[in-house]
């Protein structure tokens, strides 16, 4: 079993997760509009310090999506030489530009590395704005897809290719071929059908 992802590996996967299968065969975009921004950013309390400050508008949109948009192409790059997430066939920017759109929103905001030390744990140092500095959530998911892609983590990304899945997932054992058990489940029934299918 492997340690437990990293806060900016929780971040960035989360992020990568935002585009879904809606369980019919297409897919669903948790960041389509303002509403589903605010609800996402209230259900990750802790990607962004003092995230309850937040007031998201279009330009924040999409802002946020262009990250995710450089995140997931980077995700396709990571998982080589197996195959990208199949909501991305069609999506993938040039890694050049998605390396760029990366780059330039972590630096929207200026931040310090901050030491927390728990009285019952481990120091962890955490980047957070510079004094002055608002909350930016652009930034702060940019620097956390950034530190995820730079760390140890990146080595078990893998994408997951069950029928009607999308997602990206940390491979947790050796024999892991799917995100999460119902995908396997539903990659074992496609196979079983389609054997049956070439023998009639």
């Amino acid at each position: 079993m492997q340690d437990s992802p990293s806060r900016d590996t929780r971040i960035a996967l989360d992020l990568a997760l935002t585009v879904r299968h809606d369980g019919r065969g297409g897919v669903v975009d948790d960041l389509a509009d303002l509403a589903g921004l605010g609800a996402w950013v209230r259900a990750h309390p802790d990607t962004v310090p003092d995230a309850e400050r937040l007031t998201a508008d279009e330009q924040t949109l999409a802002a946020v999506r262009e990250v995710r948009a450089a995140a997931r192409t980077l995700f396709a790059r990571a998982v080589r030489p197996g195959e990208a997430s199949p909501a991305d066939d069609a999506r993938l920017l040039p890694v050049p530009e998605a390396l760029r759109r990366l780059n330039a929103a972590a630096g929207r905001t200026p931040t310090v590395p901050v030491l927390h030390w728990p009285d019952a744990g481990e120091p962890a140092v955490r980047s957070e704005p510079a004094h002055g500095a608002g909350p930016d959530l652009t930034a702060a998911l940019a620097q956390a897809v950034i530190g995820f892609l730079a760390g140890p983590d990146r080595q078990r990304l893998r994408a997951c290719h069950a029928p009607r899945c999308v997602r990206y997932f940390l491979k947790e054992h050796p024999r892991q071929e799917w995100c999460k058990p119902s995908c396997g489940n539903r990659a074992r029934v496609a196979r079983h059908h389609e054997r049956r299918k070439r023998t009639a």
